[in-house]
């Protein structure tokens, strides 16, 4: 469901939403149902039954929306995972587990703006397929879009061999230990500016900031994986493909 608004002061100084239209936007994907899980073709690392887990076909996903705010000049598009480990202790070691209770953050997948109006969708892999080693430069995507470093950068670091800049799509990748199911959360946002004005390279935090007070609606679609072969027994439906 969309949220349409804009801002205003109120009396005490602080900034707050006032909605002026309620439009209900559409965002989905023959790939995978809302609350579903995605299929293996979509993720950066799939099960694999003798090493827990190997580089998978990272191909970015099918999407269609539709219904746009009046005014829209531009979208944005994200996808953010909410469930990552705060602490890395555990994770993907033999003999332990990423608790289920462990604190969570954000790991960033996707960022990209200034999709035009006129699309309606994206192809499945239009985007990337493929895993490329410290990332990759140039990302595909539709003509005059740009796209932002997702988070893998930070998660390589300075590996000699992995490390490096990851611009566009890059799809799950969750522990293989983690007892937590994650959830890939992609945004559609309307804005009323034809093109954000951002730093390069740009990061999600700094879309957010360009596009504020530009936002005129958004929707969403979330879709679950896992890595963790006891956690996907416990999933309602699997996904593979």
């Amino acid at each position: 469901m969309a949220r349409a608004g804009t801002a205003c002061c109120a009396s005490n100084g602080q900034t707050i939403d006032v909605l002026r239209t309620t439009t209900l936007m559409r965002l989905t994907s023959p790939d995978f149902q809302d609350g579903r899980p995605m299929p293996e073709c979509l993720a950066f690392c799939r099960v694999d039954p003798n090493c827990h887990a190997v580089l998978g076909e990272n191909r970015s996903p099918e999407l269609e929306w539709g219904d746009l705010p009046a005014g829209t000049a531009s979208l944005l598009l994200t996808c953010v995972d909410g469930d990552v480990p705060t602490c890395g202790d555990d994770v993907n070691q033999e003999g332990r587990s990423v608790p289920r209770d462990l604190e969570r953050t954000d790991f960033v997948h996707w960022v990209m703006v200034d999709l035009p109006v006129q699309l309606d969708g994206l192809a499945g892999g239009s985007c990337g397929a493929g895993v490329v080693p410290r990332g990759k430069d140039d990302p595909p995507g539709p003509n005059g879009t740009r796209q932002g470093l997702n988070d893998y950068g930070a998660w390589f670091g300075d590996d000699s061999s992995m490390g490096g800049d990851y611009r566009g799509y890059d799809g799950p990748a969750p522990p293989w230990n983690d007892e937590r199911l994650h959830h890939y959360r992609f945004t559609l946002t309307a804005v009323d500016v034809e093109r954000l004005v951002l730093p390069e390279p740009f990061s999600l935090a700094d879309v957010r900031q360009a596009s504020a007070g530009h936002v005129l609606g958004e929707a969403t679609l979330t879709g679950t994986f896992t890595l963790n072969p006891d956690v996907a027994a416990r999933r309602p439906e699997s996904a593979s493909g």
